[in-house]
This record gives structure tokens, C-alpha cells and sequence, in this order.
């Protein structure tokens, strides 16, 4: 990926969507295109033209973050954003000496034996890349159309792009399209010389024109709770809430948890999905955890 391109076209995305009402600005005056023009950015920024034109194409060399924390309020950057966007400023600097981390090639037998012990909510663990890497055997079960899917390797973004059957099994799949993507281009921000990243999102823009216009959005967001809505072939719709926890000891993977309204028909159907059994196939890709 193209970082300096990222940037710019990130900041003019930011910029293009903020109207003169809501930064505070009295008397815009005619504009040809909506938005705000990067003199006004400067100014609520309280830098010169000349620097936030060089930060707009593409330059953050150097910025400093009072300045990066100065242009996310200019900009009405929210958490996420303003995360992002200090992520591209740490990869456009110098880059420490390369310290290689041990792959992370095994699921832990501990942390196997937590999953499963947790009975009654389907809980499963995936990677940055959005390889699904272990579950209990109700998250097994939940993903069982995921996980039959052998020609996009248990990747949770391949089965979104590229099988139509997720349209069916995500009801809500435009939001969860967005999250995906939204998601991605954190991650990508974070870790930029991930090879195995670079190449899935590579791979996700040249096959499918619905993330290839997602990812030109240029949008970022955390991925922590929420509504998860599934149309399950086997037992029907499910509404859950999920929690998203980190992993300290596996900074690359990502714990989800679900849990169902207590005495709703979601509450039913999970306790039937429950008896559903879903042999969990081995990720894919040479660095992927193996179990």
C-alpha cells in the first residue's frame, strides 16, 4: 500500500466531509464542492497553509503530536480516527531496528480449554487478518457456514466479499461490510509492513468492487460491542450482543463473545445450535496460529 496516498487521501476525506456550520465558520461564502478548504483546516488547526497543505499530501514527518492532537479537533476526528491518524504519523517516521517476534504458530491448550469451558454463548478468537483461528463448540457451531467454507480458508473477510451466502447468514451485511472494512484499514494503519495484510486487502480491492469502495472511504472504527444479527441455516435469526476483548499475550488476535437476551427466542435457538458440532479447519497462510 501507498502510505503517503493514505494520508492524503484520509485528511481530504476528513476535510471534504465537514461543513463551514459545523467547524464554526460564519460566512463561508459559494463553494464549488462541500466541505472545508484546507486554508480554514490551517486556521482551526492553528498552523500555516503552507504546513497542513504539506501534512494533506501525504507528509507527516515530523509533525508533532500537539499538532496531530491540534488538526483531530480541527478536523472532528473521533477516537478511532484520531488513532488512525497517529498511526500513519508513527509509520511515516524513522523506523526502529527490526526486532522479528516469534510466530505466533500455536492456540495455547489454556486458552483452548477457557474457550471451551465457557457453555451457553458462542465465544471465538480471530487474527488481524481476520483468520478465525479457535472457538468453543457453540462458536463453532455459530460459524458453521464460515468455517464449511473451504475455498476462502476461515477468513471471516473473504466470506464476506466473495461468498454470496453471507448476504443470507448477515442480515444487517452492509454494516457488517463497513465494520470489516472500517476495521482493516486500523489495522493496516498500525501495521503497515504486515505482509500478510497488505496482501489480503490487496487481494479483497482487486476482487471485490464493494470493499474496493469501502476501502476508498478511507473510514476507521473500533470494533469493541455491539448488535451481531445472524440468519442461521440451521436454527434461524439470531440477535446477540458481543463484547470484543484484546489478548495481551497474542497482541495479533481478538476475543469475541456473544451472549442472547435472557428468555428471548435467541436464548432457545442458541441452547438448540448448542447440540450442533462443526469441525474447525486449520487456518490458512504460512504465519497463521496452528492448533
Amino acid at each position: 500500500m501507498d502510505q503517503t496516498n493514505d494520508v492524503a487521501q484520509f485528511l481530504r476525506s476528513r476535510r471534504d466531509r465537514i461543513t463551514p456550520e459545523q467547524a464554526g465558520i460564519i460566512g463561508g461564502g459559494r463553494r464549488r464542492v462541500p466541505g472545508l478548504r484546507r486554508e480554514e483546516v490551517a486556521m482551526l488547526a492553528a498552523v500555516s497553509v503552507d504546513y497542513y497543505a504539506k501534512m494533506e499530501r501525504g507528509d507527516l514527518a515530523g509533525v508533532s503530536a500537539e499538532i496531530l492532537d491540534s488538526l483531530a479537533r480541527a478536523l472532528h476526528l473521533d477516537e478511532a480516527e484520531t488513532e488512525h491518524l497517529n498511526d500513519l504519523a508513527r509509520a511515516a517516521g524513522p523506523q526502529p531496528a527490526s526486532r522479528r517476534r516469534p510466530a505466533e504458530r500455536g492456540m495455547r491448550p489454556s486458552l483452548q480449554r477457557f474457550l471451551d469451558a465457557v457453555i451457553g454463548a458462542p465465544v471465538w478468537v480471530r487474527d488481524r487478518r481476520m483468520n478465525f483461528l479457535a472457538a468453543n463448540p457453540l462458536g463453532r457451531a455459530m460459524y458453521a457456514p464460515l468455517l464449511e467454507d473451504s475455498s476462502n480458508q476461515a477468513n471471516t473477510a473473504r466470506f464476506m466479499f466473495f461468498n454470496p451466502a453471507a448476504r443470507n447468514f448477515f442480515p444487517d451485511w452492509d454494516k457488517g461490510a463497513d465494520d470489516i472494512v472500517a476495521t482493516l484499514r486500523g489495522y493496516a494503519g498500525q501495521n503497515p509492513r504486515d505482509k500478510a495484510l497488505t496482501d489480503l486487502i490487496g487481494e479483497l480491492v482487486t476482487r471485490s468492487d464493494a470493499f474496493q469502495q469501502r476501502w476508498a472511504a478511507h473510514n476507521v472504527r473500533h470494533h469493541r460491542t455491539g448488535i451481531k444479527r445472524i440468519n442461521h441455516p440451521a436454527v434461524g435469526d439470531l440477535e446477540l450482543v458481543y463484547e470484543a476483548m484484546d489478548l495481551p499475550a497474542n497482541p495479533e488476535w481478538h476475543m469475541f463473545a456473544y451472549t442472547a437476551e435472557p428468555g428471548s427466542p435467541t436464548e432457545e435457538r442458541l441452547k438448540l445450535l448448542g447440540s450442533l458440532a462443526v469441525t474447525v479447519p486449520e487456518p490458512a497462510g504460512d504465519d497463521a496460529p496452528r492448533r
